[in-house]
């Protein structure tokens, strides 16, 4: 039976119940457990590294307030970070590629930052609906235009992390099944054509850790906006 390109996104069945569970969890158990030790493995010691690096990039435009948060923005950093990467080895499954995970990861975290700016600072919240110096006629317009554009935020989200992964995904399988057909027939051209699958996969590992950051980047900038 043949198989379609698109299969690889479909979530993997074993004994009719859905891996996909599983496949989310299990990056987690990757990272070792932090431990009372003074001195640390190399394992560990890069990863406290890491964790503090990226806790220091994210909250550095946000004030104290936003300090708060993070603890949950580092965690879906490594989170997302960890199962993209995963989702480029063979034979994986990349939960990242499914919409409904990624608005799952979206919308809640976008309506939370709307809401603790709406219970902070109302008025200061409300203000960035209308841009200051707008002339009367345009008031109606803009205060439509800027409350689309506030809710498409989660849908833009989830649509941009997800469709680079499956556009890269594709590409990647799309080019190595070429260079599987052209090898008996054509040597040097499918010699040629795994030299750029090496390159795009190098690419998408680029691709699969700045989503990952960009995603939870633009949560830190709403959040600045709210608080």
């Amino acid at each position: 039976m043949n198989l379609s390109f698109f299969d690889q996104f479909s979530s993997p069945y074993l004994m009719g119940m859905p891996l996909a569970l599983l496949s989310i969890l299990f990056p987690t158990l990757l990272f070792p457990s932090p431990n009372t030790r003074w001195v640390n493995n190399r394992l560990t010691t890069l990863q406290s590294w890491l964790i503090h690096l990226t806790t220091k990039q994210l909250m550095t435009p946000l004030n104290k307030k936003g300090h708060k948060w993070a603890l949950i923005l580092t965690s879906l950093m490594m989170l997302l970070l960890t199962i993209n990467l995963l989702g480029l080895l063979p034979y994986t499954f990349t939960p990242t590629t499914q919409l409904s995970m990624n608005m799952a990861l979206a919308f809640p975290l976008w309506l939370a930052t709307l809401l603790t700016g709406l219970r902070n600072q109302p008025t200061t919240s409300l203000g960035h609906l209308l841009p200051e110096g707008t002339p009367t006629p345009l008031i109606p317009a803009l205060i439509m235009i800027e409350t689309t554009s506030l809710f498409i935020r989660p849908l833009a989200l989830g649509v941009r992390l997800t469709a680079n992964l499956t556009a890269g995904h594709l590409l990647i399988q799309l080019i190595s099944t070429a260079t599987a057909v052209l090898l008996p027939i054509m040597p040097a051209i499918s010699i040629a054509t795994m030299l750029i699958l090496l390159l795009l996969t190098i690419l998408e590992v680029a691709v699969a850790m700045i989503q990952a950051y960009v995603f939870v980047l633009l949560l830190s900038l709403y959040l600045q906006e709210n608080i």
